[in-house]
């Protein structure tokens, strides 16, 4: 490809709405424009990496036994409400109406399409096992989309779904899929951790997610330093180490509060530490009401208690609530006498003569302890891990880090397929439901990431597996007639030996030409340059490392084809 004939408008200046390093630079490598909130034009450099990353998930996806198939973008509404997600999934679900009035929306994902291809055209047990894979457009109407490519409302995603006689059967589907995604980010470059995930809305058992780690990113991992656990922040657990307080017991005291609502109020006024207060914390779920003790410096982790109570939907109770279970406004709220189920935290469980809501406006209670002034109806993991945390694992500690999650895996049993009707025929006649697991990897969010992981001061460092031109050949002065000669020759004598070469042609100053190189990132960068050429030499520039060879002109070709065969090997 000619420089000068491709559509690659590159930007000197930072853009003003872009936050993080990878949306920064692809806007400023010409890779992408908005269009709307959330919603991208991809430009053809951008395209060209969004390409190369989807063939390395076809390649990985069918060495793995997937079968590629397209399902529609506009899904029907009839579906959704089988599952019982149309009211679940909330305002990220863009709903729309056909001129029939019908209802339906714009996929964010496709579990309840697939059951219904599987329900449809799976009878047998002979047909199974089946992993189905797509790549396909995306809409989830995000309420603050943000970050670019990175959390985007429109986007390209590959979803695959296993179908499987029983949970050894999904269990060996998802061992697959955990491998195949391994070998699929190993391939795309980037540094990542499998970490134990929530499944969220998408439901089932169990989930991983990879998350690529990045200081810029979003996600929280949650991992330990001395062994191999590791969790996003939803789903990490907190070792049960109970640190009994050997403080003896002091008695029971209600104090004045006025206006002292918040834990950096109440621990103020009365000159304690966040980690001698109990917040009691209403919460409202669809079994009814429960209060939740969590200490001072600690927070719920709300997944984790969804999971505990085994329910879909919780909310912070409202004011009214609040003051019914309570008998005070919010901010004052005690266990001591109150008339609601307890689970406490089990950080809790150890604590001696701590402060509590009084259950009255305006007053807490001091010295409460467990078993004297109340009992907890259970104990649970229910708040957010922190640095410094024990292990659930082993004696270690855990460490927070920050990543991108860039795919995620599900076990999702048989929620689907039960609630759709989807079953086979075994092989004494009877009728079982169809096991599933559930399979996804954000395309843009993976160029993204590696944007994040592989840059510098002067702009992206793609790796050679997924960079849009693996060389690019820079003639430094074009009105030179033997530097463009030579140039040419060699763009023709790679471009014949199969590699992908631009050629920067553009009548632009060399400063320019070398910038702009820089930004975009390719991997190698051939220089023709008048010094040079006059012992016959050209330079190659390794954008990685900086490295610098200087080579004989006719053996330039060769010198390049080697290096990327070497550095794709390596990947």
């Amino acid at each position: 490809m000619r420089y000068s004939q491709l559509l690659l408008p590159t930007l000197k200046e930072e853009p003003a709405d872009a936050e993080v390093v990878s949306h920064k630079l692809m806007l400023r490598a010409g890779m992408i424009r908005k269009l709307a909130a959330g919603i991208y034009t991809f430009l053809p450099l951008g395209v060209r990496v969004m390409q190369k990353v989807e063939r390395i998930i076809r390649e990985e996806m069918n060495r793995a036994g997937a079968q590629e198939l397209l399902m529609p973008c506009v899904l029907p509404a009839d579906l959704w409400k089988e599952s019982g997600r149309w009211d679940q999934y909330g305002r990220e679900l863009l709903r729309i109406k056909d001129r029939h009035e019908r209802d339906y929306c714009f996929g964010p994902t496709h579990e309840e399409v697939i059951t219904d291809l599987a329900r449809r055209e799976i009878s047998s047990y002979r047909q199974l096992p089946v992993n189905l894979y797509q790549i396909q457009t995306k809409f989830r109407d995000e309420v603050r989309p943000r970050f670019g490519a990175m959390r985007a409302r429109e986007f390209l995603m590959k979803d695959a779904y296993s179908f499987d006689v029983d949970e050894e059967g999904a269990e060996r589907s998802y061992r697959q899929m955990y491998d195949a995604y391994t070998r699929i980010f190993r391939r795309c470059g980037l540094q990542f951790r499998a970490v134990e995930a929530d499944t969220g809305l998408i439901g089932g058992s169990f989930s991983h997610e990879f998350m690529v780690l990045a200081d810029t990113g979003e996600d929280v991992t949650v991992s330990c330093a001395e062994c191999d656990y590791a969790a996003n922040l939803e789903r990490a657990e907190v070792g049960r180490v109970v640190e009994e307080s050997d403080e003896e017991m002091r008695e029971l005291e209600m104090i004045e509060t006025p206006g002292q609502r918040t834990v950096e109020e109440v621990t103020s006024f009365l000159g304690v530490l966040p980690e001698k207060l109990v917040k009691t914390i209403v919460i409202e779920t669809e079994k009814g009401v429960v209060a939740v003790l969590v200490r001072g410096d600690h927070e719920i982790n709300e997944a984790k208690l969804r999971r505990h109570l085994g329910i879909t939907q919780l909310q912070m109770a409202g004011d009214e609530l609040i003051a019914e279970v309570t008998h005070a406004p919010r901010g004052f709220a005690g266990p001591v006498k109150l008339e609601a189920d307890i689970i406490a935290d089990f950080a809790v469980k150890g604590m001696k003569n701590f402060v509590t809501g009084a259950n009255e406006p305006d007053a807490h209670m001091i010295n409460v302890n467990l078993d004297r002034d109340f009992e907890a109806d259970e104990f649970a993991d229910i708040r957010l891990a922190k640095e410094g945390d024990p292990c659930p694992r082993c004696p270690g500690k855990l460490q927070v880090s920050k990543g991108v999650e860039v795919g995620h895996i599900f076990k999702l049993g048989t929620k689907y397929s039960e609630a759709m009707g989807a079953s086979y025929l075994d092989a004494e006649g009877g009728e079982k439901p169809l096991v599933m697991g559930c399979y996804g990897i954000g395309v843009g969010r993976t160029m993204a990431a590696a944007i994040e992981q592989n840059h510098d001061d002067d702009g992206i460092i793609f790796p050679m597996s997924i960079a849009p031109f693996s060389v690019l050949i820079l003639p430094v002065n074009n009105k030179d007639t033997r530097i463009m000669r030579a140039a040419e020759d060699l763009y023709l004598t790679l471009v014949k030996n199969g590699v992908e070469v631009l050629l920067d042609d553009r009548d632009e100053r060399p400063g320019v030409k070398f910038k702009d190189a820089d930004l975009i990132g390719i991997p190698l960068r051939l220089t023709v340059g008048e010094k040079n050429l006059k012992t016959g030499m050209v330079e190659i520039k390794v954008r990685s490392s900086a490295e610098v060879i200087l080579v004989k002109l006719d053996e330039a070709p060769e010198v390049i084809t080697k290096m990327i065969s070497a550095e794709l090997k390596d990947g």
